[in-house]
């Protein structure tokens, strides 16, 4: 494939299209994990955090895209991703805000979220990735570069919406914990020892993202009337 062909230009299009699509996530994740933090370290998790999650897309897609084909690896992912989805679900849970969840009080806490919830996120997404650069690197790169401004306004919208409507989090939370579940089920090993089934599949994750969005819900009304009630039942 020459640089600059036609081919080369179809190439570099569906990866930008794929790479607007994986930003969503990217945002999802950065504001919820930045959205307790106070203005100013805010602006400055999502900054770092987006490029922090373009440039570990990025890696994964030059160093990974060959391990994607290991069985397993999906898998593993997937389950890591879980406890990310119920950390987040879970914000002041308990009646803790200092250790509650995973949308951090700190800033290197909001850091570490944003970092490992998009490298397993990215791990589902680097094959279709890889192979629409047909093993051209820099097309690869070219294509998340056109991705940052993207994810930091979306982050900062995702951020500044959690204070108004906490039940963003959520939804945030089902939604990673369907992409958790559909890594699990797309994983040959699963299909091997499991069920190869896609009405299976489908049920799967859409069971994950309910269950972690009513764990979300559930802290949300909790916290809400701990609130209300000044912490006299906690």
């Amino acid at each position: 494939m020459e640089i600059f062909s036609i081919p080369w230009w179809s190439a570099l299009g569906a990866i930008i299209l794929m790479d607007l699509v994986l930003a969503g996530d990217n945002a999802l994740v950065i504001g919820m994990a930045a959205s307790k933090l106070k203005p100013d370290l805010r602006r400055k998790a999502i900054m770092f955090g987006a490029f922090g999650a373009i440039a570990v897309r990025g890696a994964m897609a030059l160093i990974v895209v060959w391990l994607l084909k290991l069985p397993g690896l999906q898998l593993i992912g997937g389950l890591l991703l879980l406890p990310i989805a119920w950390k987040l679900a879970r914000p002041g849970d308990g009646g803790d805000d200092e250790h509650g969840g995973a949308a951090a009080d700190s800033f290197w806490g909001a850091m570490k979220t944003i970092v490992i919830a998009d490298a397993l996120m990215g791990v589902d997404n680097v094959l279709a990735i890889g192979g629409a650069a047909h093993g051209r690197w820099d097309l690869v790169i070219i294509g998340l570069l056109f991705t940052i401004p993207l994810v930091v306004w979306g982050s900062t919208w995702v951020a500044r919406a959690i204070e108004r409507w906490p039940v963003i989090i959520a939804i945030g939370a089902g939604v990673l914990a369907i992409t958790g579940a559909g890594m699990i089920v797309k994983d040959p090993l699963f299909d091997t020892y499991v069920i190869d089934n896609l009405m299976v599949d489908r049920i799967v994750q859409a069971v994950a993202g309910l269950f972690m969005f009513y764990i979300g819900w559930r802290a949300l009304n909790k916290a809400r009337k701990n609130c209300h009630g000044g912490g006299a039942h906690a």
